[in-house]
C-alpha cells in the first residue's frame, strides 16, 4: 500500500484525491490546507483521510508519496522538505516563481535521488499523446513549425492575479513545456508581446491577459504561441505541427460529438468549459503515471527539470515583453 499525503483541497486537490481513491494499492492518508481547512476537513472525510498539520506527514515514515496541489508560493518548500525525508513528489506547475528556487528544488530531487513529476497534465492527454506518438513514427517527417492556440474562458480574480507571477508562468508555461515536447529540442531565441485587450484592470497589477510568443529552437524550428484569458466560446486548446512530409493537427474537446444539420444550420457543441472538465483524462492518466514510477522505477515523463526548462522560457518572454527584445537562452 502507498501511503499519500495531499497538500491543498481547492478544485484541482478534489480532482487529485478523486484520482487517488481510483488507484489501486493507494490511500490518501492525510490531507492538508491551512488556507482552507473547512474544505481540507470535508475532502479528508469524503476520502477517510485525516485531516493534519503540514508538519505531520514528513514525520510519517509510513507516506511515501506527496502530492502537492497547494498554491504556488508554498510549491518550492514543500518540494525541498519532502525531497529531505525521501518522499515521492507530484507538484502541480510551476515548481516555484523564481529560477533560484527552481534550479535548488532540482538539486534537491537529484540529491535525494526521489521522484519528482511535475504536472504538466496536457502531455497525458490522449489527443496530444497521439501526435507526439505519430510524429515519433515520423508520419509528417521532420517536425518544422508548431503553432499552439491557448484560450481560457475568462481571467481569473485580480486577487488570484497578483501573486501568479504573470500570464507567462501561470498560463502559457503550460505551451512552453508543450513546445519542448513536441518539437523535442531545446529554445534558443523568445520574442514575446503582450496587451490588455479583455480587462483594464488586469493592467492595474502589472499583467497582461493576450500575448503572442515566437520560440526559435536550436535546429532552427519555430513555435508560434497565441493565447488570451477570454474565449466567448469557451476553453480553446489546439495545436498544429507542419512537418517535411504533413500536418498533425489536436483540437478541441467537446461535450459530446453530436453534430446537427438542419435547413437553417450544421451545429455541434461548444468546447469544454474549463481545463477541469478539458483534461479529466489527462489528470487520470498523468496521477496513474506518478505511481507507476514509484512501484518501477521508471522516470517520471514530465520531470522537475521539465519545470525548470520551461520557467525559463517563462521568464524570457517576460523579460521580452517587457523589454521589448528578443531574449537569446
Amino acid at each position: 500500500m502507498i501511503n499519500v499525503a495531499l497538500y491543498g483541497a481547492g478544485r484541482i486537490g478534489k480532482i487529485h484525491a478523486a484520482n487517488l481513491a481510483r488507484e489501486a494499492g493507494v490511500k490518501l492518508k492525510y490531507v492538508v490546507d491551512v488556507y482552507a481547512p473547512a474544505a481540507g476537513q470535508a475532502l479528508a472525510q469524503q476520502y477517510g483521510a485525516e485531516f493534519v498539520s503540514p508538519e505531520v506527514p514528513f514525520a510519517d515514515a509510513d507516506v511515501k508519496a506527496v502530492v502537492i496541489a497547494a498554491s504556488t508560493d508554498t510549491h518550492a518548500d514543500l518540494i525541498l522538505q519532502s525531497a529531505s525525508v525521501g518522499k515521492a513528489i507530484f507538484c502541480e506547475k510551476p515548481v516555484d516563481l523564481t529560477l533560484d528556487r527552481a534550479r535548488l528544488c532540482a538539486a534537491a530531487v537529484a540529491e535525494a535521488k526521489v521522484p519528482c513529476l511535475i504536472g504538466f497534465q496536457r502531455r497525458y492527454d490522449p489527443t496530444f499523446a497521439a501526435v507526439k506518438a505519430r510524429i515519433e513514427a515520423g508520419e509528417i517527417g521532420t517536425p518544422e513549425v508548431l503553432i499552439v492556440t491557448s484560450r481560457d474562458p475568462g481571467a481569473p480574480p485580480l486577487d488570484y492575479l497578483k501573486h501568479s507571477g504573470g500570464i507567462f508562468k501561470d498560463m502559457l508555461i503550460h505551451d512552453f513545456d508543450i513546445c519542448r515536447w513536441i518539437l523535442d529540442d531545446e529554445p534558443v531565441s523568445v520574442h514575446a508581446t503582450a496587451s490588455v485587450l479583455t480587462d483594464p484592470a488586469i493592467e492595474s497589477v502589472g499583467d497582461a491577459d493576450t500575448t503572442a510568443v515566437t520560440i526559435r529552437t536550436r535546429q532552427g524550428q519555430l513555435c508560434q504561441i497565441n493565447a488570451i484569458r477570454r474565449a466567448a466560446y469557451g476553453y480553446d486548446q489546439r495545436f498544429e505541427v507542419l512537418g517535411s512530409k504533413g500536418m498533425l493537427q489536436a483540437g478541441n474537446h467537446r461535450p459530446t460529438e453530436v453534430t446537427a444539420y438542419t435547413g437553417e444550420h450544421v451545429a455541434t457543441n461548444l468546447p469544454e468549459h474549463f481545463f477541469l472538465e478539458r483534461y479529466r483524462a489527462a489528470y487520470a492518466v498523468e496521477m496513474a503515471h506518478f505511481f507507476d514510477v514509484i512501484r518501477t522505477g521508471q522516470a517520471p515523463r514530465t520531470s522537475v527539470e521539465d519545470g525548470l526548462k520551461a520557467l525559463e522560457l517563462a521568464e524570457a518572454a517576460t523579460l521580452s515583453w517587457r523589454e521589448g527584445r528578443v531574449v537569446t537562452l
